[in-house]
Formats: structure tokens, sequence, C-alpha cells
């Protein structure tokens, strides 16, 4: 039996894309050197975690249950517990912000900054605050980096006029990630202490 010049084409096109596979993306390598692994957690699109926070903004505090789910460019953080303000779930995606109170109320966008500011003193970095969390700066924007040369991994960090401290990590799978860290700006200190990390 003959192929034909074209036949024999196209059957090496087609047994070229059955050996095609997609690759899945590099597995992050918790001894590689900080600079390595910065980027593959900044690219890190889905997470969880658990644990607490502890704020003090202008003369009031409050400390509150912490969970957080990050779904590719979309956050969700559920702040439950004696807050004094009241249980909130904040989702941000992009420019969209939506709280749920404790009672059910659905606040948007604008409203929602505003009252993201009312109860809590201050309006949340959602969008840098799902890097920071991972031990990272945004990529989005410029931030000086201080780093623990001997464990490389960050032990601060500041950017868009927050500085971020780190003071404990835990281990998360093959993955050393932050347990405990310290924001600051102005008269705000938020401190979180992560219990659980799912990556």
């Amino acid at each position: 039996m003959r192929i034909s010049a074209p036949g024999l084409g196209a059957l090496m096109v087609l047994a070229l894309l059955a050996g095609c596979r997609t690759l899945p993306p590099p597995a992050l390598a918790p001894g590689a050197p900080y600079a390595e692994r910065r980027p593959q957690l900044q690219a890190l699109t889905h997470f969880q975690l658990k644990g607490r926070v502890a704020l003090s903004a202008n003369g009031n505090g409050f400390n509150a249950n912490l969970r957080w789910l990050q779904d590719r460019a979309r956050s969700q953080v559920s702040l439950e517990g004696p807050l004094g303000v009241g249980g909130m779930q904040i989702t941000a995606d992009g420019d969209d912000l939506d709280i749920v109170t404790s009672k059910g109320e659905r606040i948007s966008n604008q409203a929602a900054h505003a009252e993201l500011i009312a109860r809590l003193g201050f309006d949340v970095p959602l969008e840098s605050l799902r890097y920071w969390v991972l031990g990272v700066p945004d990529p989005a924007q410029p931030a000086q980096e201080s780093l623990d040369p001997a464990r490389q991994r960050l032990a601060a960090l500041a950017q868009d006029g927050w500085r971020v401290t780190y003071t404990d990590y835990t281990s998360a799978g093959v993955q050393n990630l932050p347990a405990r860290l310290t924001l600051e700006r102005d008269a705000v200190r938020v401190r979180v202490f992560i219990e659980n990390w799912q990556l």
C-alpha cells in the first residue's frame, strides 16, 4: 500500500500532535533561592488559609477569626467572631468589591470601601494583601524587600505606604509560608496569625 506525499505529511503532523502534551506549571521549589521562588509564588492563583487577625486602628481594636479563599483574581475573606463590628464576608474581584454583613446586608463597590473604612478604620489593600500573605510583594507595584539570606525568605517589605514584617513561617506541603505577619501604616496595625495553609 502506497501513501501519497500529502498523506504522509498529514500522518507525520498527527504523530507529532499525539506526542505533544501540555506541561503543568513547575512545582514550587522550597530549597530554591528566593529570587526563583518569588515569581512562582506570585503566580499562585489558588490557595486557602485559616487563622486569626488582630487589628488596631485609630485607638480602636478587635480580634477575629480569618478565612481566605483565593480563586484566580477573586479573593473571598471572611472575618468572624466578637469583632465589635460584627462578622463580614468580603469579596474582591478586580475593581469589584462586595461585602455581606453579619445581618445579611450586601454592599458593593464604593459603598463597600466606605463601609470597610467605617468598620475597620481603613480600606483593606486586598489586591496586594493576597501576595503579602504568601511572603512576596505585589508584582504590580514597586517594593523594597528585606531578605533573610540564610533562609531565603522575606523578613520585611515596604509597598504602597505599608510596611509588612514577617516574624514566623510554617510548613505548607513542601513550602514554607508565612505564619505570622504584621502590617503597619500610619495609625493602623494589623497582626495576622495563619494556622493552616492549603495550596
